[in-house]
């Protein structure tokens, strides 16, 4: 079963910059909204769209054992922004929210659906109620309420930023979803580093970092 890795946090907070120190034959990129990484290092391996069926089609052909898609929550725009306006009948307006609840689901069953030492990184936005609490920025309440996407994962972690330190947490302060194994990782804060990451994950299931 292929691992389906949760990162999240604001836009800015360092997502895409983790990325930086992967050898450039190391991942394959799903760029969903075609943007320019913010480091000089180029990706042999990289699909610029926002199809689902797409994605899972280069999940089967990609050479290598890790996989990020950036930024996951854009399908969900995507497909939302393409049928929003569309004429509306009956039950069409909910059909549409059904429809991106569907394919975001097809899409990590898709990813659990890989071999067992497949990584794939799905980094998403987060959204931060009047209460505090941090999750998700998702489309429409199916996926929060009755998939929880989260919990489908056993690694959560939230990019963070000072504004001149970029760090991951790997554990909640009771106010978001971040999580981790223990003793996965050496603290509750770890390096903006998803190489370094994926070599900590790949060293807790017992398989060889991917050099």
């Amino acid at each position: 079963m292929g691992r389906f890795i949760l990162v999240y946090g604001k836009s800015g907070s360092g997502k895409t910059r983790s990325l930086k120190n992967f050898a450039e034959d190391e991942i394959f990129l799903v760029n969903v909204i075609g943007k320019e990484l913010p480091f000089r290092n180029k990706f042999k391996y990289v699909s610029v769209t926002d199809s689902i069926e797409t994605i899972i089609a280069g999940f089967q052909r990609m050479p290598c054992k890790t996989a990020v898609i950036d930024d996951a929550g854009y399908l969900m725009t995507s497909q939302f922004m393409a049928g929003h306006s569309q004429p509306k009948k009956g039950s069409s307006s909910f059909d549409l929210f059904n429809d991106i609840a569907d394919s975001f689901w097809r899409l990590i069953k898709a990813i659990k659906g890989l071999p067992d030492d497949v990584n794939v990184y799905v980094m998403m936005h987060e959204d931060t109620n009047d209460y505090g609490d941090t999750r998700l920025r998702t489309i429409g309440k199916l996926l929060n309420e009755k998939v929880c996407i989260e919990g489908m994962s056993t690694v959560v972690l939230r990019c963070m930023t000072t504004g001149t330190e970029h760090y991951f947490r790997t554990q909640t302060d009771g106010s978001d979803i971040t999580k981790s194994p223990e003793g996965m990782f050496d603290g509750e804060k770890i390096e903006n580093d998803l190489k370094a990451v994926d070599d900590k994950i790949r060293e807790f299931y017992g398989e060889e970092a991917k050099q």
